[in-house]
């Protein structure tokens, strides 16, 4: 009996033994680990140099399920009260079917980007499972890139899983300790919050502080976090959690078990609760894991891209081009000219209130006379597009009135005419950037979009800047709910027949949708500079937003502030711009964008006219990218290549306190010399008491050179690199 008992035991350790799975990263530094544990619940693991980064963690969903009664039928009581309880449940009740590796090695081409070619290097696991007492199969595929991990759940075509309802997915993604992290606050509605740094067992005691104030902000739990996530180990690794290719399915949010150090993927549910309405076949969005124990690496990773599907636009470069522009805006977002055209009426509806006969308040923006002289300072500063908000009807009750029909999108106040407006931008070569604000009411927009995209090609306009501003309508949905974020997709394809560009904001946060729709340029999706004038940002604020919200794509982040005390632009705003002018500078190299604004007003533009020759210079679109020091929370430095030119350009960012930034320049060019122009923080520079404390250098450097270059706290530096002259070096130091 003995002997049977062991030879039971072996037989079952050697089917345990079969059920594991292990996969390697091309370079071999990651290894994964897949099995089944005890009543087959699927569960994987992830180490890092033999360090481990995910402990065992559980994968599933739970199904919401019919009625007993409807599920009910059968001669079998016990049976059938089992399968109505299974029904419930893809988490547990597997048999590992088959698995399948595989490894793929390719390099693609973005339309715009950091770099101009990207390879696509993994090795995949896919296991295929069955639930045995429903007789339901999914699918689990993991991805395993040198930089990091992608997994999702796959669920191919059957007939005992048609169609389905996510009541929970039930992902874990298990902490190997008490990590330092870079969080904003779950939220269904918000991701403008400024980041926390605390260790992940202090989240529940901070969290209350960390939710401040939003127009529409639903948080959800005291220790819910928000992707992407940054963490930083004891032993020095760098982990990010996050998703990629977010398509029909709700937004995925961290809910911590703070005792156990493990993550729970949460959800975002619909206005009846529900989180995701299924169809077989059908996929998730991928699961992503970045890790090194180098910050730059995390920062350099393509793997959020290469998760993606490859461009579906065939002419895609013949129309997406990247964009430096100016705007009617800043002034109203601090309050020194307004949206709205007229204080006479209480509400407004569409078609029916006569503008013609209001009496106009004075401080409209969007006039004629005003956008005219930002059309002038575009055309002669080279930028390549003015941004015009408030120019539509409807923005006397816009927002805070669950009003459905706000805008029409085609309608302009009497002071801004279209087409005089359309007429004067051309004859001075620069492109009209046209403003939907939906107010949230996205079945509005929906009604209007074709109309209202023709209306841009008919006047000339080739990008639209969308808003979501405000709670959700339909009344109970949530900005990052399935049905929503299926909207803001719908909105981005639809664009695409008519050949716009998109820069969406409040939108959904991006998971590198952009290499499969590159005609989404950008997304705000994330505290940008307008806080700065409500309130003001935290001095690093910008040293980890690379880290977290820039993980997924391009931010609208509305650099280039000179004047960082508001009163000076409306008494009234007793706000200031938490940084310094060359931190502000260092933003176009470090906060990427093929979508860059210079947001200031032109006044404060011609007040420093040296300092705005960097802004001017500057390339949006590059060949290269090189990450030279990076730590979140306290410092990134990068230099570009300008793709097309070869030229160099460089910028670092700081955080809250004084740094001193040391960096070598063997990116250049082996053999040639350069003048680099520095634009850096005077010695006496402060983010709060001397913000505009700047100084301009030349020096001439090679690829040996090295420069050491003091960071005021809130500060930065930028440099832009010349191929020298004889004529250019002369009289100049060498570096």
């Amino acid at each position: 009996m003995r002997k049977l008992s062991i030879l039971a035991l072996l037989l079952l350790c050697l089917l345990n033994l079969a059920l594991a799975q292990e996969l390697k990263s091309p370079n071999g530094k990651l290894l994964l680990n897949f099995s089944l544990q005890s009543g087959g619940v699927p569960t994987y693991s992830l180490t890092y140099k033999g360090k481990p980064v995910i402990k065992p963690s559980k994968l599933g969903f739970d199904l919401k399920t019919k009625p007993r009664d409807e599920a009910s039928g059968g001669s079998d009581a016990n049976m059938e009260q089992k399968n109505v309880n299974l029904q419930g449940s893809l988490h547990s009740n597997f048999t590992l079917v088959s698995n399948q590796t595989t490894n793929y090695d390719e390099t693609w081409a973005p339309v715009w980007g950091e770099v101009k070619t990207i390879r696509n290097h993994y090795n995949e696991l896919a296991v295929t499972l069955n639930q045995q007492q429903t007789n339901r199969q999914m699918v689990i595929r993991f991805r395993l890139f040198d930089d990091g991990l992608g997994f999702r759940y796959e669920f191919p075509t059957q007939k005992n899983l048609t169609y389905f309802v996510i009541k929970e997915e039930r992902t874990q993604f298990a902490m190997a300790g008490d990590h330092t992290a870079y969080w904003i606050a779950g939220d269904y509605d918000t991701q403008e919050y400024d980041y926390t740094t605390s260790k992940l067992s202090e989240i529940r005691g901070i969290m209350a502080k960390a939710v401040t104030a939003n127009i529409s902000q639903t948080p959800f739990s005291p220790t819910g976090v928000q992707t992407s996530l940054m963490m930083k180990s004891k032993d020095g690794l760098y982990i990010n959690l996050h998703e990629a290719a977010l398509i029909n399915y709700p937004v995925m949010h961290l809910n911590l078990d703070d005792k156990n150090m493990v993550f729970e993927s949460w959800l975002t549910p619909d206005a009846v609760g529900d989180k995701g309405y299924m169809q077989a076949p059908c996929t998730t969005p991928w699961r992503t894991v970045l890790v090194s124990d180098d910050a730059r690496e995390i920062l350099a990773s393509k793997m959020t891209y290469n998760l993606n599907e490859p461009n579906k636009i065939k002419d895609a470069a013949s129309w997406i081009k990247p964009t430096k522009y100016v705007g009617v805006w800043w002034e109203m977002i601090t309050g020194k000219s307004t949206w709205s055209y007229t204080n006479d009426y209480p509400t407004i509806q569409l078609g029916i209130t006569d503008y013609t006969k209001a009496k106009p308040h004075g401080k409209h923006g969007a006039n004629n006379a005003n956008v005219k002289r930002y059309i002038d300072f575009a055309a002669q500063h080279g930028f390549d597009g003015v941004l015009v908000e408030g120019w539509n009807q409807g923005w006397e009750d816009w927002f805070g009135n669950s009003k459905d029909y706000v805008f029409d999108f085609v309608t302009p106040y009497p002071d801004f005419n279209v087409q005089e407006i359309r007429d004067y931008a051309k004859s001075k070569g620069v492109k009209m950037i046209m403003h939907h604000e939906t107010s949230s009411s996205v079945r509005n927009y929906e009604r209007h979009l074709d109309k209202a995209y023709q209306f841009m090609k008919d006047n000339g306009y080739d990008a639209v800047k969308s808003g979501y501003v405000g709670d959700i309508l339909p009344r109970g949905e949530n900005h990052y709910s399935q049905w929503i974020v299926n909207h803001y997709q719908y909105a981005l394809e639809k664009a695409a027949e008519y050949k716009i560009m998109v820069n969406a904001h409040e939108a959904v946060r991006p998971t590198g949708i952009a290499r499969t729709y590159p005609n989404l340029i950008g997304n705000e999706s994330a505290r940008g500079t307008e806080y700065q004038s409500f309130g003001g940002s935290k001095p690093n604020h910008v040293t980890v937003l690379p880290f977290t919200r820039l993980i997924g794509g391009p931010m609208d982040y509305t650099p280039g502030i000179f004047e960082m005390d508001l009163s000076k632009l409306n008494p009234d705003n007793g706000s200031h711009v938490n940084s310094t002018l060359a931190n502000q500078l260092a933003l176009y190299l470090t906060l990427y964008s093929p979508l860059q604004m210079a947001a200031d007003l032109p006044e404060n533009y011609e007040r420093f006219p040296d300092a705005l020759q960097f802004i001017k210079d500057v390339a949006v679109d590059w060949d290269d990218s090189k990450y030279l020091e990076a730590e979140p929370g306290e410092y990134v430095t990068v230099a570009r290549k300008a793709k097309g030119t070869g030229q160099w350009f460089l910028g670092s960012v700081g955080g809250d306190n004084s740094r001193t930034s040391n960096i070598k320049f063997d990116f250049l060019d082996k053999g040639k010399t350069f003048v680099a122009t520095i634009y850096s923080d005077a010695k006496d520079a402060h983010y709060k008491t001397n913000p505009q404390a700047y100084t301009i250098k030349k020096v001439v450097v090679t690829n040996k050179s090295k420069l050491s270059q003091f960071v005021a706290p809130g500060g930065g530096y930028a440099i832009s690199f010349e191929e020298a002259t004889k004529d250019k070096t002369k009289g100049l130091p060498k570096l």
